[in-house]
């Protein structure tokens, strides 16, 4: 039977069926409460009535909408058993248990059969059909158990953005366990599903500048819901274990510096998430004691084997790394790199602005055939062109409509108006870009650009790509090849000085640090601030002369280059002191 959205049993169907004969909503409360320990099942006469309307009008259809888009992955049930039993070892047994985002309560009821000391839950969730869901469960188990152990349940309907957990009568009910599966999205999924399930719009990570309104504006839901409980819970003895994705359990280690919670023995135990929720992502048991001195490194372990090897990521020295024992190792390299590394192109608008060339003509992404002028367009390359060593050619085009962010691009209509006439006459999609860096900016704006892009040799990475080959980038056809806003590059006019830091980072040395600092199921394994912590200096000292010539030699026999070793001090000399 299906009431409210919600699937009964047939005993539950049965209690409800004989409670009709009751006078008041709260009467029925009152046996609910007794046969449970649900508070205030109905909150009001009128949605008693509204039930018993439901219970007897059969099941309606259901028109809900798949909660899956909104990262809602119920945990299974064996799972919530599974994850209690670990906090079991991990814990002394719970008198509270704390749900931020309930579901279908199925971490509840796996607690009421774990924990005989628990004496109080609250729960929480936003979509009313999974209370339901909750309580009717609940109900039965009792139903089928009448001797389990039964603490005192609220349920409460709303927004865990909108609730202070702070108010919550933890002092007197330790130790806490707060237990859950919040929702695995990013607030501009959500914002993007018209979903209610927000917090307030907030630089809640204190990004600076273009950082807030670009990618690191966006942040993961669950993400937000942790540091919440973590911000109202971290003194009070007890313990959080919460299914995330890794990169939430990262992000909160990595602010751990910052924030000082008091929480110790951290732990992630990976998770088959494929298995589990039938869905392709890196996810944990995020797994943590509450109220200890403030620990800031996290335990990497097996969720099915949590007795094998573990390897240990976090704070070292004030530096974040994804490896504390092979990052000792490798930390002389640590630093801040001479130069500076950049982004490749940024316009959000690539069915237009990527292009494919044959003979004369170029052509866009739904095969229009298009005449350019050649003087803005660029050869173009992308993560999956940096997979070689080196590289001189391009598969793509790019228009560059820009030598720098912001400066006006009416100079196309008259120098240009072929490319002009292309750009404006798909205007309309340039200006709905939906990234706020574009607005009030020059038509047909790109970010990404500066003179770096226009240096005629490169040393590039792949930001996506798990490989840790950086590629040698060479002019093509006259001129300095692009590459897009997943590649990462430095920018040389000097082809020895390109070749050498070419050499520097394809060491064992550059790979090792690299790996010591870089987490391999990141969505981009590297970044400008990995990239940055790179001592150049430091990494040159690494490579022993025997070792640069022999280097240098083959880059000019294989490639045909002429990379002069007599620069080598001269190169050192440019790059400026270890810092």
């Amino acid at each position: 039977m299906t009431v409210f959205g919600a699937h009964m049993s047939p005993p539950v169907l049965n209690l409800f069926n004989r409670m009709q004969q009751l006078p008041s909503f709260h009467k029925v409360n009152e046996e609910l409460e007794a046969l449970s320990g649900i508070r205030d099942c109905f909150t009001s006469q009128e949605e008693w009535l509204e039930f018993n309307t439901a219970l007897h009008s059969g099941p309606a259809a259901d028109g809900s909408r798949d909660r899956s888009e909104f990262g809602d992955f119920q945990t299974p049930v064996g799972l919530a058993q599974r994850v209690l039993a670990l906090v079991a070892v991990e814990m002394p047994l719970p008198a509270m248990l704390i749900e931020p985002t309930c579901g279908k309560g199925h971490f509840i009821l796996a607690a009421l059969h774990r924990f005989p000391t628990l004496r109080k839950i609250f729960a929480l969730d936003i979509h009313l059909p999974y209370l339901w869901q909750t309580k009717f469960s609940i109900i039965d188990a009792y139903l089928q158990h009448p001797d389990l152990n039964k603490p005192s349940i609220e349920l409460h309907h709303g927004n865990v953005f909108g609730f202070d957990f702070s108010k919550l009568p933890v002092e007197a009910h330790q130790p806490l366990l707060v237990a859950g599966n919040p929702p695995w999205v990013t607030n501009a999924m959500l914002g993007s599903l018209d979903s209610s399930n927000l917090p307030a719009k907030s630089n809640f990570k204190q990004h600076d500048g273009i950082a807030a309104v670009t990618g690191k504006g966006n942040f993961d839901i669950a993400e937000h819901i942790t540091l919440m409980l973590l911000k109202a819970f971290h003194h009070t003895p007890g313990h959080i274990a919460l299914l995330v994705k890794n990169a939430v359990i990262r992000n909160i280690v990595s602010e751990q510096l910052r924030h000082q919670f008091r929480i110790n023995r951290i732990r992630q135990y990976q998770i088959n998430s494929l298995k589990e929720f039938e869905v392709k992502a890196e996810a944990s048991l995020f797994s943590c004691n509450l109220g200890d001195a403030p620990a800031f490194t996290c335990a990497q372990l097996d969720f099915y084997k949590p007795e094998g090897e573990k390897v240990e990521y976090g704070w070292v020295d004030n530096k974040f790394v994804s490896n504390t024992n092979s990052y000792i190792h490798q930390r002389n390299i640590e630093g801040v790199s001479q130069l500076e590394w950049r982004q490749g192109l940024k316009h959000d608008c690539a069915y237009l602005m990527e292009l494919d060339k044959i003979g004369e003509d170029y052509y866009n992404a739904r095969q229009l055939t298009i005449r350019l002028e050649d003087g803005l367009v660029y050869g173009l390359l992308k993560s999956s062109d940096l997979q070689q060593e080196v590289t001189d050619t391009a598969r793509k085009f790019t228009i560059v409509t820009q030598q720098r962010p912001g400066v006006d691009t009416d100079y196309i209509e008259k120098d240009y108006p072929l490319t002009w006439q292309y750009l404006h006459n798909h205007r309309s999609i340039f200006e709905n870009r939906r990234s706020s860096i574009y607005k009030n900016r020059p038509a047909f704006s790109i970010f990404g650009i500066g003179d770096y892009s226009f240096r005629p040799y490169k040393v590039a990475i792949s930001g996506l790509y798990k490989s840790f080959l950086f590629s040698l980038v060479l002019p093509f056809n006259g001129k300095p090849l692009m590459l897009d806003d997943t590649c990462y590059m430095l920018g040389f006019d000097e082809a020895d000085y390109a070749a050498f830091t070419f050499v520097l980072l394809n060491t064992a040395a550059a790979k090792d640090f690299l790996a010591s600092i870089t987490f391999a199921d990141a969505k981009r394994r590297f970044t400008k601030e990995a990239l940055m912590r790179i001592n150049l200096q430091a990494l040159a000292a690494t490579l022993s002369p025997q070792q640069l010539q022999q280097k240098v030699e083959r880059l000019n026999d294989q490639y045909a280059l002429n990379i002069s070793l007599q620069r080598w001090d001269e190169y050192l000399q440019w790059l400026g002191p270890a810092t």
